[in-house]
């Protein structure tokens, strides 16, 4: 690819959709790694982007305002679809820890920089973790790379069917959250309501004090032995979301069933 202008403008074009995908998807929007380091990773993925999306058919390796607004709004598209992922721990985790009696316990989040849940980081951070070592992160990166193929430099305009789509999707987080979160509260429920009968059968038992203590002993002991569940559970929401990204981010009849 001998012309400078049009490397450079396509340089700068899927500069634009890769760093709008970092900006919110998860691990890659982490603060734990330095701006700098995500500023070289965006520069160097779209360095070797250029020359491949630029000889596409059908890319448009031009700047103009049009452009620019869809590129960013490409890369949104999968930024903000998969950072679903992260508010799905983060529900549940503040759903688990009111059960555990520490609703109270907050600590600064460094990723939204506001106090959250102990519990939602912890299993925010839990999250990542089982993104990570599944390979999810590599799976976004392709997937992000196969969409220069489904829509070409310059050619996505984001409409009011996508974003409708994003908002009922992000309504969807409270019942995986729950789904997540499920044996826990129905442990902790049991134990409730158990203490309650013992309660009533004796009621000199100190029913306020055995509570709690019982509820969160027994609420980690379901915990650790539903982490096991975990991988396979995340990964299909975050297939489900992935798999969203891209029937949003296809333009309209350029692929079948993108209306399903």
């Amino acid at each position: 690819m001998t012309d400078w202008p049009t490397f450079l403008s396509a340089m700068l074009l899927s500069l634009v959709r890769v760093s709008g995908m970092l900006a919110f998807a998860p691990f890659f929007s982490s603060t734990a790694l330095p701006m700098r380091v995500k500023a070289v990773f965006a520069g160097a993925v779209a360095f070797l982007l250029a020359p491949l999306v630029a000889a596409l058919p059908h890319a448009q390796a031009s700047l103009s305002f049009s452009s620019i607004i869809g590129e960013l709004a490409a890369g949104l598209v999968y930024g903000l679809s998969l950072a679903l992922v992260n508010e799905m721990m983060l529900f549940a985790g503040q759903v688990v820890g009111l059960q555990f009696s520490f609703s109270l316990v907050n600590l600064m989040d460094p990723a939204s920089a506001i106090q959250t849940p102990l519990l939602g980081d912890l299993f925010q951070l839990m999250g990542t973790l089982v993104l990570i070592t599944a390979g999810l992160d590599r799976i976004l990166l392709a997937s992000m790379v196969r969409s220069f193929h489904a829509v070409p430099l310059g050619a996505f305009a984001l409409g009011p069917p996508a974003a409708r789509v994003i908002v009922r999707a992000a309504g969807g987080i409270f019942l995986a959250a729950l789904e997540l979160a499920a044996p826990v509260l129905a442990a902790t429920m049991l134990v409730e309501i158990s203490v309650a009968l013992m309660g009533k059968l004796s009621p000199q038992l100190p029913v306020m004090m055995l509570t709690v203590p019982l509820k969160t002993l027994t609420g980690f002991v379901i915990l650790l032995g539903s982490l096991a569940l975990w991988p396979r559970f995340i990964e299909a929401r975050f297939a489900e979301l992935l798999d969203m990204a891209e029937r949003l981010i296809v333009l309209p009849g350029s692929a079948p069933g993108l209306g399903g």
